[in-house]
């Protein structure tokens, strides 16, 4: 019978893509990691490692063994989940990941409903960039990780993960606020291709956020001047309101402005688009933990976070 610390050696390498960033990842030296992985391959009686450049590809075999390996980890971790289950206990250390908002605003929250309802569990969270977040999920270096579907380009489905949704996010186009008003009468509500002349603060072209954003100015007649790209949102909104620029972005965004940003949301105009749009909020965890206590636990509370106005 094959090792099973060997196994999943070989499946931090198909994970990570390189012995060294496979050795990063579990704490080990590279050497190490390649002593084991030559023990396995005596085990198997077959290659399982071809260099590509500076980094590995998996020989068919390996790709076997990796698609095996994963069931069993996936039946090892449902069955401690339905043993702490039975134990009806809710503690240990659980990983979380959220991109920038969510981290702002319902994150803080749920885990204070945690540390007052589940003094025993110890919860530790990272900001990551939503593209990173399932990734790093089926790598096992999250238990839980927040992600965000943008209408234009919504998340990839993996089959060994199971969301759940908390709820939907309207976007919006904001502009600053005194751009909006004249010196007499009610202020102007612009429309999008109205803002066709305006600089424009953008997440990265390669973010769902971004995507959509330039997708949605595309749509009403214009190529947006980006005069500012950044993946820190609170950064975009502060731009709008120091007049420098105009940005589609979440209502959560102006909520964590507000809230820990310093930022007046008297200095902004918020509008709704011409066709309502909304990015949808899920939380995602590897199929085989749904039944782990403090997975429930913490799905609750960020459930009961998102729902409180």
């Amino acid at each position: 019978m094959f090792s099973l610390r060997r196994l999943r050696l070989l499946r931090e390498v198909a994970a990570r893509g390189s012995l060294a960033a496979a050795a990063t990842a579990l704490g080990q030296d590279p050497s190490s990691v390649s002593h084991q992985l030559k023990i396995l391959e005596s085990e198997v009686g077959a290659q399982l490692l071809e260099r590509v450049g500076r980094g590995v590809r998996l020989t068919e075999e390996a790709q076997i063994l990796v698609a095996r390996t994963e069931a069993v980890l996936r039946e090892l971790e449902a069955a401690e989940a339905e043993i702490a289950e039975v134990r009806h206990r809710v503690g240990g250390t659980v990983r979380v990941a959220a991109f920038q908002t969510a981290l702002h605003t319902i994150v803080p929250g749920a885990l204070a409903r945690l540390a007052r309802d589940h003094p025993d569990l110890t919860v530790i969270t990272t900001h990551i960039r939503t593209e990173d977040a399932v990734p790093a999920l089926l790598a096992r270096d999250f238990d839980l990780v927040l992600q965000e579907d943008y209408p234009s380009r919504p998340a990839r489905r993996d089959e060994g993960v199971e969301t759940e949704v908390l709820g939907d996010d309207e976007l919006c186009l904001i502009t600053p606020a005194a751009a909006d008003s004249g010196s007499s009468g009610p202020p102007s509500v612009p429309s999008l291709d109205g803002c066709a002349h305006h600089a424009w603060a953008m997440e990265p072209a390669d973010t769902r956020a971004g995507h959509w954003s330039r997708a949605e100015c595309r749509r009403a007649g214009f190529e947006p001047e980006v005069r500012t790209e950044s993946s820190d949102i609170l950064l975009l909104v502060r731009f709008v309101a120091l007049g420098l620029a105009s940005a589609l972005v979440p209502r959560m965004s102006l909520q964590a402005a507000a809230a820990n940003a310093g930022i007046d949301s008297a200095t902004i105009s918020t509008h709704r688009l011409p066709e309502p749009a909304s990015r949808r909020i899920s939380t995602a965890i590897r199929r085989g933990s749904a039944r782990t206590p403090r997975i429930i636990a913490l799905r609750a509370a960020l459930a009961a976070e998102f729902a409180t106005p």
